[in-house]
């Protein structure tokens, strides 16, 4: 907060109530809505926390039990600074009944592909194994 020269201790006494995200999601665009919202920011802690907002709207419990994670384990991958792993991400937007999808965001908005970039990907194929394309694989 100090872009605007506010810090914490400033709004201390202001007697402000407690903002819980988890009271508004009520239904399943809701969630996807707010979900879209946190992966805009590229922000993992972002996304994380909006998950865990929208499980405990629909209670941990419940979506802990639906991926396969215990209570305990799937307040652990939520916590901030976690980072969990995007098999646990997957189960948990799986049991709250989301799935990524990825879109085409237009040119120059990504990774640009330039001649390095397609011999680097070349060279990667063929460090596993595989011919490049248009080369034929090695006897």
């Amino acid at each position: 907060m100090t872009e605007h020269n506010i810090k914490l201790s400033d709004l201390e006494g202001l007697d402000l109530e407690d903002f819980d995200p988890a009271e508004y999601i009520t239904n399943d665009e809701a969630a996807a809505a707010y979900i879209t919202q946190a992966l805009a920011t590229n922000d993992s802690a972002i996304f994380a926390a909006a998950i865990g907002d929208i499980a405990r709207a629909r209670g941990m419990s419940d979506i802990a039990k639906a991926a396969g994670l215990g209570r305990e384990s799937l307040y652990k991958a939520l916590r901030p600074n976690s980072q969990p792993r995007m098999e646990t991400m997957t189960r948990v937007l799986g049991a709250l009944g989301v799935r990524l999808v990825a879109e085409v965001v237009g040119p120059g908005k990504g990774d640009k592909v330039d001649g390095a970039s397609k011999k680097a990907g070349a060279a990667k194929l063929r460090s596993r194994g595989k011919p490049a394309a248009g080369k034929p694989a090695a006897a």
